[in-house]
């Protein structure tokens, strides 16, 4: 019975050092890993689908009453979807157990969160992570003018004369053991939408 249990001991703790070997190996690989902004979907602003916009005539009369009506109150919702596609040039798979996040439009902070889902990066493979944004621009322009704030939202839709510049700053978390891991410092990813 003694024999058994130390046989037991040993292979109970050869299994963990390998696991917390092959966690701390994702460290390399999360690092190694390529970050992309690869779409932004379903744009609205102020309850207006503005996806298709092109320029501020494409918008209908309503579409357009919704919009000055909402610059009227102390709230302008942006909202959409921001597909992160993460791409593993290693020869095994690489695990993210949270990452925190700062979105940045045009060089201006508009918010930042935390994504508490573990993702999976295969191995020489991609993952889409796709994120739903909710960006109050009457909050995030603070002091800007009414059409101010319209025009970065319809530029953002590719109605403006310049693209809109979309930058992700991701810090990634991984798990070692039950020691949590975060990556020194943020990853910064840069895409432009539009015109």
């Amino acid at each position: 019975m003694k024999k058994y249990l130390v046989v037991t001991l040993m292979a109970v703790v050869f299994l963990t050092s390998c696991s917390v070997l092959q966690q701390a190996g994702q460290i390399a690989n999360i690092v190694n890993c390529k970050f992309r902004l690869q779409s932004v979907q379903q744009l609205s602003l102020a309850g207006v689908n503005v996806q298709n916009i092109k320029k501020a005539s494409d918008l209908t009369i309503i579409d357009g009453a919704k919009l000055a009506a909402a610059v009227a109150t102390n709230q302008f919702p942006l909202t959409f979807t921001l597909n992160t596609e993460v791409s593993n040039p290693n020869t095994s798979a690489a695990r993210m157990a949270k990452f925190d996040w700062i979105l940045l439009i045009d060089d201006i902070e508009m918010t930042r969160g935390t994504v508490n889902n573990a993702y999976n990066i295969p191995a020489n493979g991609t993952t889409v992570i796709p994120m739903q944004m909710s960006i109050d621009l009457k909050k995030a322009l603070s002091g800007k003018s009414a059409d101010a704030i319209i025009n970065f939202g319809l530029n953002l839709a590719g109605a403006g004369n310049e693209p809109t510049r979309f930058t992700l700053k991701v810090q990634p978390t991984i798990t070692v053991g039950s020691y949590a891991l975060t990556y020194p410092g943020y990853i910064s990813v840069t895409s432009k939408y539009g015109s």
